[in-house]
């Protein structure tokens, strides 16, 4: 893969790549050639069928993709040089679609600045995945499987490989770690468009990885951590490797969260640190309060867990947190203060989202839950959430549906950036996924009562 940051020069362009973002949160592209690129397009857009994309009825599903020049960069695809886009998408009267992710996002954001709350949330987004040499599954009336090998010692064929335990993975050089070159590779591709990286290493397990990004504004976050993903699947399939950002793809092994780092910003200047407790201010600490509340209702976790597989990862002692509570330096928290940061410095992360979602429901609906809780003054320490380990009396719903029943119910502090025809149809595509799901019988079952 080859990647080149735009100069401003789109004759050098031999097609332009609209990206347009669907309700799941992947990219889709259309792409025009050289002699079809105008002025007209990049002001005006084209028309495109959101019906496909999730959004729309077919009878009224014609929307317009408009080129945001501002996230453009090049591919070389061969011989060829691609010239590739985001675009914002707006109805066929030029309205803002506000069902569209990338409006979702920036109404948040607007919503934080018009309440006086602040200019911006600054997010730094840990990317866990699992990379595997192969992957074969199959799911059918007569029977379903699934079957991974990695070269770090999953399969037969690789049982004499240099590896550590399963579990033992963490922090590990090669040999052991056989993926070192492929996460440069994605990472070195991430720098060349712009995209911040913090670090990159090898998670826990055998085959989980790990890229750190930096802080962003929520909105750039969004943008940014969707493109990593696909260079991350796309440098994959050139290499021969499979990658899965699902939250828990093996037995009994650690799933893949996406651990989200955040300050509010005003003025330029944090509005989280001060002396009230773990160096934050009543304003860090009531954010808190309102994202773990909106998590204990589960309406938050519909979009920060919103798969069925999401739930195989929330289980007890796989650092996957269960229960509304929050602590400095813990990870068995949902909310972590961490605790090697300045106090000038202090922020929180959200350790319970994991990759399975849409970027941009997913950021925007955290940082609306966290600035509900500032607007209602809610204090995390008297509703009963300061805790160390997981809480039985707060432990979170723990399935699709109960999260989306908690969606239906507590959905009003998403309203500034959530059209209720959004959450009609995100819980309607979501119940579909947890039916098909639900009703199929599994392996583990065919042991225990065939």
């Amino acid at each position: 893969m080859q990647l080149e940051r735009y100069n401003g020069h789109i004759e050098e362009a031999d097609y332009l790549n609209l990206l347009m973002v669907d309700i799941a949160g992947d990219i889709r592209s259309v792409a025009l050639p050289k002699g079809y690129v105008s002025e007209k397009i990049l002001k005006d857009g084209i028309g495109f069928d959101a019906s496909n994309y999730g959004y729309a009825k077919v009878s009224d599903s014609d929307m317009v993709a408009v080129p945001d020049m501002s996230t453009a960069f090049f591919e070389i695809r061969g011989d060829y040089k691609m010239l590739h886009v985001l675009c914002d998408v707006v109805s066929a009267d030029r309205e803002t679609f506000d069902q569209y992710p990338r409006n979702v996002i920036k109404k948040a954001r607007d919503f934080l600045r018009e309440e006086g709350i602040a200019d911006t949330a600054k997010l730094l987004v840990e990317l866990e995945y699992y990379v595997f040499e192969e992957a074969e599954y199959k799911s059918g009336v007569e029977g379903a499987f699934y079957r991974v090998k990695s070269s770090e010692g999953l399969g037969e064929e690789f049982a004499s490989s240099p590896r550590v335990s399963l579990r033992g993975a963490y922090h590990r050089m090669p040999p052991e770690d056989s993926y070192m070159d492929f996460r440069n590779e994605t990472v070195k591709l991430m720098d060349v468009i712009g995209i911040p990286v913090k670090y990159h290493h090898h998670e826990v397990a055998l085959s989980q990885l790990e890229i750190e990004l930096d802080f962003m504004d929520m909105a750039q976050a969004a943008d940014m951590v969707s493109l990593a993903k696909w260079i991350i699947r796309q440098v994959a399939a050139e290499w021969g490797l499979r990658v899965t950002f699902m939250p828990k793809p093996l037995y009994k092994m650690p799933g893949t969260g996406m651990h989200v780092h955040q300050f509010l910003e005003k003025g330029g200047s944090s509005i989280f640190p001060g002396d009230v407790l773990f160096n934050l201010s009543n304003e860090g600490l009531s954010y808190i309060a309102g994202m773990l509340s909106h998590s204990l209702t589960g309406s938050l976790l519909a979009f920060a867990c919103p798969s069925t597989n999401s739930y195989r990862r929330l289980g007890h002692g796989y650092e996957a947190p269960v229960s509304a509570t929050f602590a400095k330096g813990s990870r068995a928290a949902a909310v972590r203060i961490p605790g090697y940061v300045k106090k000038d410095e202090t922020r929180v992360e959200y350790r319970t989202g994991d990759a399975s979602c849409n970027l941009y429901f997913f950021l925007a609906a955290m940082v609306l839950a966290g600035a509900d809780g500032i607007l209602r003054g809610l204090n995390p320490v008297a509703l009963g959430y300061q805790s160390r380990e997981a809480r039985e009396d707060l432990t979170f719903p723990l399935n699709l549906n109960a999260v989306l029943d908690g969606l239906e119910k507590d959905a009003d502090y998403l309203a500034p950036a959530f059209p209720d025809k959004l959450i009609e149809l995100w819980i309607k595509a979501k119940r579909a996924e947890a039916e098909y799901v639900y009703n199929a019988p599994t392996p583990q079952e065919y042991e225990l009562y065939f």
